[in-house]
């Protein structure tokens, strides 16, 4: 088996460690879906093998969870309860997503959980990312809005079903009752997920809005919850195994936590579609950089012939040139949407300032008269 290598550090890894970790912070207050769709790809294409850059990001991901949480708890976008019972389950998930990966390294090495996280971030980006940006678009035409959300019908059937001593009401739902019995396996797949690629939200947000039935802004929000205890259990599993790079996630950390406040706020100021349009695009963009570098693990895995150096440093580059596309196009997105929905509201505020003004006034008037 290979030995664990972790990375060298100069000036220049760091910053751009660093602006990731900020960009990344970014997606996660926003979408609630940890970023580490676009951190785990950063760390890789920076030399971390597959595992260490799983298990590195799971371990900033817990801190920069809770203080996302704490955020948008404030909103009343968080339902706690769900969150804490989906967290159960999703550290089962977790423990067997890890013996998954430390299975593969003792069989392939760490190319072996190199090609195994690319293989499944493509599968699993390029459904759910096709699905969300689907029905995001969809919302944009269709012009709903946050408060015009309409439980999909799937979720109308799953809280119609009732299954004695496992009915749970909670709060996202509008006080409706689900049987945990469904919330279960949901959480399970998004702990094994999170612990196979440190991205549980993939699972985790949609489930909850197309299953349960959780409105994307509260979907979002209550993912962080589940991602902090995800990454708490994650990062103690992965560390005793010696997988953990405490610098990376201590660097990702630190741009994280600035970077999540500011995605927090923006969803206080959106419509529910773009908050789906902004997590469907990136995920497509972050699957064409992890589709590229595909053939260089194939390769040094012999299951093809092996690639010329220089096709290989093309491929690197054109991978990573893709992947920073993703991270600009999320930081350009978030912000435009939060410059935009600022805007709207100062107009907002100002013309019902307006209209308080002018009814004061014409009160006095007839008062005088």
């Amino acid at each position: 088996m290979d030995a664990i290598n972790f990375i060298d550090l100069n000036f220049f890894t760091v910053v751009i460690l660093f602006v990731v970790g900020f960009i990344g912070g970014m997606v996660s207050g926003f979408i609630g879906s940890g970023g580490a769709f676009v951190l785990t790809p950063a760390m890789m294409s920076l030399g971390a093998s597959g595992i260490v850059a799983v298990a590195s990001n799971m371990a900033h991901k817990f801190p920069k969870a809770l203080v996302g949480s704490i955020k948008r708890h404030k909103y009343g976008q968080v339902d706690i309860k769900l969150g804490i019972i989906m967290g159960v389950f999703a550290e089962a998930g977790v423990f067997y997503g890890k013996e998954v990966m430390t299975g593969i390294r003792a069989l392939h090495g760490n190319a072996g959980t190199d090609l195994y996280v690319s293989f499944v971030f493509i599968v699993v980006l390029a459904i759910v990312g096709t699905f969300v940006l689907r029905d995001g678009m969809r919302m944009k035409r269709e012009g709903k809005h946050d408060d015009e959300h309409v439980t999909p019908r799937f979720a109308q059937w799953i809280q119609s079903i009732r299954i004695p001593g496992t009915m749970m009401r909670f709060s996202s739902i509008e006080n409706r009752e689900v049987s945990i019995l469904f919330i279960a396996p949901i959480g399970f797949a998004t702990g094994m997920l999170a612990a196979s690629i440190a991205v549980g939200g993939f699972i985790g947000v949609p489930a909850m809005m197309y299953i349960i039935g959780v409105p994307a802004i509260r979907a979002t929000a209550t993912e962080l919850v589940v991602a902090f205890i995800m990454g708490l259990g994650g990062t103690m599993f992965y560390a005793w195994e010696g997988f953990v790079d405490i610098r990376l996630a201590m660097i990702i950390l630190a741009g994280s936590l600035f970077g999540v406040q500011l995605g927090a706020i923006g969803t206080t100021y959106v419509k529910e579609y773009t908050v789906k349009y902004v997590m469907g695009m990136i995920m497509i963009i972050v699957l064409v950089s992890r589709l590229i570098k595909l053939p260089v693990y194939l390769s040094e895995l012999e299951v093809i012939s092996a690639l010329n150096p220089a096709l290989i440093d093309i491929l690197d580059k054109l991978s990573f040139a893709t992947l920073a596309f993703a991270l600009i196009f999320g930081m350009v997105a978030i912000s435009a949407a939060l410059i935009k929905g600022m805007m709207e509201h100062r107009r907002e505020t100002a013309a019902e300032h307006a209209i308080r003004e002018y009814e004061k006034d014409l009160a006095v008037t007839s008062a005088e008269s």
